[in-house]
């Protein structure tokens, strides 16, 4: 049954991020970025500007100022997307996956500038202290209230853009961040996955409830402190590596055009890889395109929809041009993305064919190997292979290969758990290795794959989002990672799953109204500790990020489009006015 779900949900992200996909939010972006002459270059002026409160009128409708509504939204996408997130885009696509991720972020800046702008131009104020916004609201009230077929249009799109925000909540904005802490915190300091998330969901629960004054409140004040304290550890440790820096810069664009190969820990990529997952990870990381960001500013205090537009044309600058790109520096000038093997596995693997075979089918590879931890070399900064590490070996596969890369070398990875041994009488726990299971996906012409022979067999510790990063300060500095890291991830995923929180509370309103909020913010409460230990696979959990983004993605795209030319005239009737004097005090 499990199975079969992960199966159909593969082949749903399989259609949801096609290449229309990127070809859609690519040509949106070259679109609106010409017709709007630029408006890249407004964000970086005047909404420099808009930012620094020059414009704030507390008379104007709405609950929250406009730099603290461009915190919330920040709030939002500077998180784990920016920590966790680039490091899978660069273990799995290598370098030329940052080089895509630039041009989403400086194309995303126009295409989130036309979305809030839109989503505060048809924003519901009957409430002015408590507006409404976002893709559902802006449809309903356009298409919504014309009548026919354009009315059940508009009720679909609205719909459906609410219920896959509901689980791009759940999944990326809530379990993703709280499985990423526990990880850390777990992995670094040894506290238990259920406690760390006992303390996230207690915390997340008081900043909730206190609506979304209290959420913009504390995003202001959170997303300085983090960005600050993280950006500062980054830039340290690359300025240990500054020769280095234009050389990878050079590697970032010429692996964005070949494919990449295999080295150490990088199993090696192919372009369409590079730019897949360059993409997935920029998008779910600055949200251009996929409708969250317009909900957190259509909060925001301001008569002048426009104005607001180009103030959130900052955060995919900030959030993927700046901080995205830090991030990945760190991973590549330190090498711990294509990092050596620890040793040499001293057991016996052997890999289980499964039964059965067809073109492009995806089969399960089982493993029997021995269980014994002490059959692993011993990890080089000395400390245990204690439970909650994961390593892997690197198979090389003929007639087949992964289903993620597209080339021939795949992992086998090993989970190091515990559990009381029955011959143990004081019940002390053992640690132990639980194989895990290699999905591979049959050539096209081959029909079965043929051999699995292991490369080695070395032992590479597995690093995995955060982890990464981490792993990678510590490379500049000892120690720096565990601490730096861990806090800045503790701030980064309590500010992205609070804001996050409202995304779905209004996606919640507009479905069931006011009475299913706080049924909402208790379950949602509930699912913070949840995520903190639940999750068994990160690949499972991308698999549902993936889902609920895409829905939300082609939700919300048409939307904008369909009111694309009132949203531009809006911005380009705001600029005349500006060039114009009106807006100058004194």
């Amino acid at each position: 049954m499990t199975d079969s779900f992960f199966h159909w949900l593969g082949w749903a992200n399989g259609y949801l991020w096609s290449t229309g996909t990127f070809l859609l939010l690519m040509v949106s972006g070259i679109v609106f970025s010409i017709w709007t002459r630029m408006v890249q270059y407004r964000s970086l002026t005047h909404g420099v500007k808009v930012l620094s409160g020059a414009y704030d009128d507390p008379n104007d409708a709405g609950a929250i100022s406009s730099s603290e509504a461009l915190a919330a939204s920040l709030s939002g996408t500077v998180g784990l997307g920016n920590i966790g997130g680039v490091a899978l885009a660069i273990t799995a696509g290598g370098p030329g996956a940052l080089f895509w991720m630039w041009v989403i972020g400086f194309l995303g800046m126009a295409l989130k500038t036309v979305e809030v702008t839109q989503a505060l131009m048809f924003r519901n104020t009957d409430d002015p202290d408590d507006p409404h916004g976002g893709a559902m609201w802006v449809i309903e009230q356009t298409w919504g209230r014309r009548g026919g077929v354009a009315r059940l249009v508009a009720k679909v799109l609205a719909a459906t853009f609410a219920l896959a925000t509901i689980a791009s909540t759940i999944t990326g904005g809530n379990m993703f961040q709280a499985w990423n802490v526990a990880d850390l915190t777990a992995r670094y300091f040894a506290v238990p996955r259920p406690i760390t998330g006992v303390l996230l969901a207690l915390l997340v629960g008081l900043v909730i409830l206190g609506g979304v004054k209290r959420i913009g409140h504390v995003a202001g004040r959170l997303v300085p402190v983090m960005c600050a304290l993280y950006l500062v550890a980054v830039v340290g440790v690359i300025a240990l590596y500054a020769e280095q820096v234009p050389g990878l810069l050079l590697l970032v664009v010429e692996s964005a055009f070949t494919p990449t190969e295999a080295s150490g820990a990088f199993l090696g990529g192919t372009l369409g890889w590079a730019f897949s997952v360059g993409m997935r990870r920029a998008l779910f990381s600055n949200e251009a395109g996929q409708g969250s960001g317009p909900i957190a500013h259509s909060a925001a205090r301001t008569h002048e929809p426009a104005r607001q537009g180009v103030l959130g044309g900052l955060g995919p600058f900030i959030d993927t041009i700046c901080v995205c790109t830090l991030t990945a520096l760190v991973i590549l000038v330190t090498g711990v993305w294509n990092r050596g093997p620890v040793g040499e596995f001293h057991g016996q693997v052997e890999l289980l064919a499964s039964a059965g075979s067809a073109s492009h089918e995806v089969l399960s590879w089982q493993v029997e190997a021995s269980d014994d931890v002490a059959n692993l070399p011993p990890l080089a900064d000395g400390s245990e292979w204690n439970a909650g590490r994961r390593f892997f070996l690197i198979g090389l596969v003929e007639g087949a290969g992964s289903r993620d890369t597209g080339t021939n070398r795949v992992t086998v990875t090993g989970d190091i758990v515990v559990s009381l041994d029955e011959s143990m009488a004081a019940g002390e726990p053992a640690p132990h290795i639980v194989w895990n299971s290699v999905d591979l996906v049959l050539d096209e012409w081959s029909g079965t794959p043929k051999d699995i022979r292991l490369a080695g067999p070395q032992v590479y510790q597995s690093l995995d989002g955060a982890s990464l990063t981490a792993f990678a300060l510590d490379k500049g500095f000892p120690g720096l990672g565990k601490w730096v890291v861990t806090l800045t991830s503790w701030l980064f995923a309590l500010s992205t799953i609070i804001t996050w929180s409202y995304y779905g509370e209004q996606s919640a309103t507009y479905l069931v109204g006011e009475r299913g909020v706080r049924a909402y913010r208790v379950l949602y409460v509930v699912l913070v500790f949840v995520g903190a230990f639940a999750i068994a696979d990160i690949g499972d959990m991308e698999a549902f990020i993936d889902l609920g983004t895409g829905a939300m993605l082609w939700a919300n795209m048409p939307i904008v489009l369909l009111l694309s030319r009132e949203t531009v005239n809006c911005l380009n009737d705001y600029f005349r006015r500006l060039k114009a004097g009106e807006f100058d005090k004194g």
